[in-house]
């Protein structure tokens, strides 16, 4: 249930098992090792690295920005409207609901997140988590249940590297009672019939909602 999901599925989709995964204990603090601060100062996963053809690596540490450049990279599988030199309503609507789902909803379920899951009780405020709770319900879900009554997938007919993101957002705000609806039923069973997704999350039998104190 990290942010690796994401770009963990994505890569499924685009180069099948073609990649190396190293895994790090979150809950143990893994992340705050120096390495791994060298690697994101921002202790946190993912991290992705791209070996280049001249022996160098280029990492990354934001997640967003990984969907949208893997999805460039890969023109062929057809995830992402190409970019163009003009305009295009297909290339705005892909990157504002990429950009949608990876900052703002991802913002709102992680301070779901912290305050349920993550922060000790006494560190916990009930306030918090009404408010983001209500803001999902009464601003994020409409928009999301408008789009899937009107198609299969977030972008409409054809699956995206939007739905990476979105659906792994889904599949966290059902944790917390949230995206309830039939609509969201029948995306996450769509979803869950792509041989990315199942490769993507078949290590979710060892994910534990909070921390062992």
């Amino acid at each position: 249930m990290s942010r690796s999901a994401r770009v963990k599925w994505l890569l499924h989709e685009l180069v099948g098992d073609d990649f190396e995964v190293e895994t790090l204990a979150l809950y143990q603090g893994q992340q705050y090792q120096p390495e791994n601060l060298q690697r994101n100062p921002n202790h946190a996963v993912p991290v992705l690295e791209l070996s280049l053809a001249d022996g160098s690596v280029f990492t990354m540490i934001e997640s967003g920005a990984m969907v949208a450049l893997l999805a460039d990279l890969y023109p062929a599988r057809a995830l992402a409207p190409p970019a163009a030199a003009e305009f295009t309503p297909e290339r705005a609507d892909y990157l504002q609901m990429l950009h949608f789902g990876a900052s703002w909803v991802d913002m709102v379920l992680w301070q779901l997140r912290l305050h349920r899951d993550l922060f000790r009780p006494g560190e916990r405020d009930e306030r918090t988590i009404e408010r983001y709770m209500e803001k999902f319900r009464s601003e994020i879900e409409p928009q999301l249940k408008t789009r899937l009554d009107g198609g299969p997938y977030i972008l409409g007919d054809a699956f995206s590297a939007v739905d990476c993101v979105m659906g792994h957002n889904v599949i966290w705000a059902r944790l917390y009672g949230l995206c309830a609806d039939d609509c969201f039923s029948g995306y996450l069973d769509r979803l869950a019939g792509r041989p990315a997704f199942e490769a993507a999350f078949a290590d979710r039998d060892q994910f534990t909602l909070q921390p062992t104190r």
